[in-house]
């Protein structure tokens, strides 16, 4: 199981689970190699940075940055990049490392 599979399995069984998240698409607010805290949450905002999937990928910390009114939303790096739309979002981050 890889450590996507593993926090996703966390945050299904107990609404909380941590990684480490390598990269540096979201500094500053994210550093390269911080451990992040992942929480359930029931609904998701925009400007949250999240732990989902997009296009059938694991994304493991990026900002979301609109919502649709049919449940689904952007998902996009602090630089500007959009990933695509998803409404799979498996948690939040609520704690840098």
């Amino acid at each position: 199981m890889n450590k996507y599979e593993q926090l996703k399995k966390q945050l299904e069984e107990t609404g909380v689970g941590q990684m480490k998240c390598f990269g540096n698409s979201m500094i500053p607010i994210i550093e390269s190699g911080v451990l992040l805290v992942f929480q359930k949450q029931v609904n998701y905002e925009i400007g949250d940075v999240v732990f989902c999937k997009v296009k059938g990928r694991y994304i493991d910390a990026h900002k979301i940055t609109k919502k649709d009114s049919n449940g689904r939303y952007m998902i996009s790096n602090n630089h500007g990049w959009d990933n695509g739309w998803t409404k799979t979002i498996y948690g939040k981050v609520t704690n840098i490392g």
